[in-house]
């Protein structure tokens, strides 16, 4: 270990620009043995590792399955790394690293941040071809858990259910499990086998699967709550907000989420509403996260004329990924900054021809540490568009079934739990990831699904 001296950072290879416009493909290469091994001996193996302890939000085992890896036992390795996560391979793909577990890296200041994320991803992937399972004990118990949608945190909850022996069935309206990390996250970033993969092994360890299936119309909330031992919440946070602007109701004003899930549903070979072909013409995104990047760099695959992603801070204030932001640049995206959308321009004609602006210029920073945003006065201008894309974040959406049962929800919509064991307001009802807590990360979902199997366990099994 700690041959941070002589072998510098690597990051996983990625196809040539020119090619990867061409598909919808995943770009990185990552990691081989030989690879993988040689990046995991920079790690220094810290005494107090903030990778983990403040870096990781599922407090990954991260120092000690590098070490195994450096170490080439990929098996010891695998283990540790899907120990405490419930999708390693998928989250080493999509993590914003460079603001979580790399940031915290004791290396980031000077010799460049041990490459977790792609190391992470490696591991698994390694492991499954080589032929390594995942140990599931089978249902041992008779207590059975219902589960509410199949994103990140129905997933992880499912997934430490059933190593506890516990049965499990899950209940998705979609065509398709997997929910944003299915239909909301590109295949560029996320090759969809790899949740498919997920389902297969979550099915294989006991897991009932029911697809098409819309809990409080297809099946009742009190029907669930007679059926099994208690219910998970898992539906997220899918209504897209908006700026507040004249015009954004405008046919050719998407939500972030209906585009990127009518894109995927088409490479599915799914129904999806052709109005939002975004070919020949010009887009502009709204918005600096990683939702606004799987936007703009959705569009110029599907043969946008050109892309434009306006966000009203700058670029080192920008909440979304490094890398996406710098891969977005590599595939021509064209990024303004200092821009506060104002209105939606239409002609006499009822068309969209483009987006009125102010500048903006940043203060100090606010009661959330962020620096507060300011309008300059006078500086009006409009930047020509054919269609807008608001990529603003995303709220979850009250349901009425769940009101009905005694479910309690916030001012903003959200579903409210006590923070330690994710329990509702309604008797053995349980909710995490982003219906709960607002739009945030795969991971955070990921740990609020664990965190909640784990209290139903003490539940149940007590």
């Amino acid at each position: 270990m700690q041959g941070f001296i002589e072998t510098h950072r690597l990051d996983p290879e990625k196809d040539d620009v020119s090619s990867r416009l061409r598909s919808f493909e995943e770009i990185y290469q990552f990691f081989n043995n030989h690879n993988v091994a040689r990046q995991a001996e920079r790690c220094v193996q810290c005494g107090d590792p903030f990778c983990a302890s403040i870096g990781c939000p599922l407090g990954n085992f991260i120092p000690q399955w590098l070490e195994a890896i450096a170490e080439k036992d990929l098996k010891k390795a695998f283990l540790l790394s899907n120990e405490s996560s419930p999708f390693p391979e998928i989250l080493g793909r999509i993590c914003p690293h460079n603001r979580l577990c790399e940031g915290a890296c004791t290396l980031d200041d000077g010799y460049g941040a041990i490459s977790i994320g792609p190391i992470e991803a490696s591991i698994t992937d390694l492991a499954f071809k080589a032929g390594y399972r995942l140990p599931f004990p089978g249902i041992t118990r008779k207590e059975r858990v219902a589960i509410v949608g199949s994103g990140p945190a129905g997933m992880s909850c499912a997934h430490f259910l059933l190593r506890a022996g516990i049965g499990v069935e899950m209940y998705e309206q979609a065509e398709l499990p997997g929910g944003l990390l299915t239909y909301g996250i590109p295949g560029f970033k996320l090759n969809k086998e790899l949740v498919r993969r997920r389902f297969a092994i979550l099915k294989q360890a006991g897991m009932t699967l029911n697809l098409g299936t819309h809990v409080g119309t297809d099946i009742s909330l009190a029907d669930l709550r007679e059926k099994f031992s208690a219910v998970f919440l898992g539906l997220g946070a899918i209504k897209g907000k908006q700026a507040g602007i004249p015009n954004e109701n405008h046919q050719q004003v998407y939500l972030a989420m209906d585009f990127l899930t009518n894109n995927q549903r088409r490479l599915f070979d799914q129904s999806w509403d052709e109005s939002f072909t975004v070919l020949g013409k010009r887009v502009a995104v709204i918005g600096g996260g990683d939702t606004a990047m799987d936007c703009v760099r959705t569009a110029v695959r599907d043969g946008a004329e050109s892309v434009t992603c306006l966000y009203r801070r700058d670029e080192e204030n920008m909440p979304g990924s490094r890398k996406e932001y710098h891969n977005a640049v590599e595939e021509g995206v064209t990024f303004i900054f200092h821009e506060a959308p104002k209105a939606i321009e239409i002609d006499r004609a009822g068309v969209l021809v483009g987006i009125e602006l102010l500048k903006t210029r940043l203060g100090e920073p606010g009661a959330d540490g962020r620096r507060q945003i300011s309008e300059i006065t006078g500086s009006e201008h409009c930047i020509p568009a054919d269609v807008v894309i608001m990529a603003l974040g995303f709220d979850p959406e009250m349901s009425a079934f769940l009101k009905e049962a005694g479910v309690e929800y916030g001012k903003w919509g959200e579903i409210v739990v006590d923070q330690k064991s994710f329990a509702t307001s309604a008797e053995m009802i349980f909710a995490g990831g982003d219906c709960q807590r607002g739009a945030d990360l795969v991971v955070t979902a990921a740990a609020d699904g664990r965190q909640a199997a784990l209290q139903i366990m003490q539940q149940l099994l007590d």
